[in-house]
């Protein structure tokens, strides 16, 4: 039986408890000595330290959210990417648009220049000379007689305008809308109110565009200058530019940017057929209709073709409102017809078998090649954003798979060489 002065036996909690605080004790000195670089373990009580933090913290994330971050963050880094490009290029337009259209001529008139310099034997810059300044004067022509159609028929047309603005008014007035007098001369005289409202800021933009011309004839400059480069030494150029592609990769780029030169050539040279198909078929229909400015119409519609899918829809309007205007109704449905007809021979037909696969791009990429190249150069950013996207496409092809695409659906064959 104990005694009074004799202590009781330590528990077998209390005997844990003081290892406990003893290691940890030995553990802090251990640390502040720098000697142990091992994570703290505490002895395990049974039951207060049984949810251990697990060793990657990344496992107590789940798979999907991890997924969707890591992707997440990819593309924000792209968008931003995207983003400065494309504040680059509007902010360097004046200097991209020149060398982009400089590049479409090149792609066009170069098959010339290769015949003059292969077959007559003809030296390199005599070639590109004669074909370049072939093309302007050729160019100064077809504006000179569309101005000077413009001249002699813009006073009949003025006369059938009115004509057929009061022809809508007596519509308005005995069809079925019925609408009184007073509100036909409240309407009308809202419209002129406005037009005599923005008189001077109609007639400032002018004075604007007057102002501009100077601009206009320097790009032009450029753009002949560029092209005469291009056309001369198209191919030293790239072969130049390869410097500062690294060597591995030099081959493979080259071939990329020769798969992309033919298809730019075969996309420039189908759409000129194709447009000139648009504008006979449509031309043809309104002079056999009598329509004022046919030539002119017909030219809108050629040049209209190579904006894709708009350029197309907003010419045909045009000559349906000039038909509408100098004929009447009749005359404008008929020329309507005519317009979608040509345009479904031209959607179903002319380039399936002209372009095919070679430069086939989804509709989605040319819509917004499209609203891109208007958002950063207007129309000539829509000229231009399309073949620039079919040759990225090619290239982007090649590159990735090893392999030209196939040249089967090109109507001529092209030489790659510019």
């Amino acid at each position: 039986m104990p005694t009074p002065d004799t202590a009781p036996p330590p528990t077998a909690e209390a005997i844990a408890q003081a290892r406990w605080q003893a290691g940890l004790r030995a553990a802090q000195e251990r640390l502040r000595a720098g000697r142990d670089r091992t994570p703290l373990v505490l002895p395990d009580f049974g039951g207060e330290h049984e949810d251990e933090a697990p060793a990657d913290p990344d496992h107590a994330v789940p798979y999907w959210l991890r997924l969707a971050a890591a992707a997440g963050w990819r593309l924000l880094v792209l968008a931003a990417v995207a983003w400065v490009l494309l504040s680059l290029a509007g902010r360097l337009a004046q200097v991209l648009v020149p060398l982009a259209i400089a590049l479409l001529l090149s792609a066009l008139l170069s098959p010339m220049v290769q015949i003059l310099r292969h077959r007559l034997r003809l030296p390199p810059s005599l070639a590109t000379a004669i074909v370049l300044f072939g093309g302007v004067i050729l160019t100064v022509g077809f504006l000179t007689l569309l101005v000077s159609q413009l001249i002699e028929g813009a006073p009949e047309l003025g006369e059938n305008a009115s004509a057929g603005l009061q022809q809508i008014r007596d519509w308005l007035r005995t069809g079925p809308l019925h609408l009184s007098t007073h509100q036909l001369d409240v309407t009308f005289d809202a419209a002129g109110t406005w037009v005599r409202d923005n008189r001077q800021n109609l007639t400032s933009g002018l004075f604007a565009t007057a102002g501009a011309s100077l601009q206009l004839l320097v790009t032009a400059m450029l753009i002949i200058v560029v092209t005469f480069f291009f056309l001369r030494d198209g191919r030293r150029l790239w072969q130049l530019a390869m410097i500062a592609v690294p060597r591995r990769a030099r081959r493979p780029v080259l071939e990329a940017g020769d798969a992309g030169w033919l298809t730019l050539v075969a996309y420039v040279r189908a759409t000129v057929i194709v447009a000139f198909i648009d504008a006979l078929g449509i031309g043809l229909a309104l002079v056999l209709l009598r329509v004022e400015f046919a030539f002119v119409l017909a030219a809108l519609v050629f040049l209209a073709s190579f904006i894709p899918i708009v350029g197309a829809t907003v010419s045909g309007a045009v000559a349906v409102l000039v038909a509408l205007v100098d004929q009447g109704p009749v005359t404008a449905v008929i020329v309507l017809a005519a317009v979608i007809a040509v345009q479904q021979l031209e959607g179903h037909v002319l380039q399936p078998l002209i372009m095919g696969r070679t430069v086939s791009i989804h509709p989605l990429a040319v819509i917004v090649a499209l609203a891109a190249g208007i958002a950063i150069a207007g129309i000539v950013g829509a000229l231009v954003s399309v073949p620039i996207v079919a040759v990225l496409n090619t290239a982007l092809r090649h590159l990735l798979q090893g392999r030209q695409p196939a040249p089967d659906a090109v109507v001529v064959s092209s030489d790659p060489t510019p």
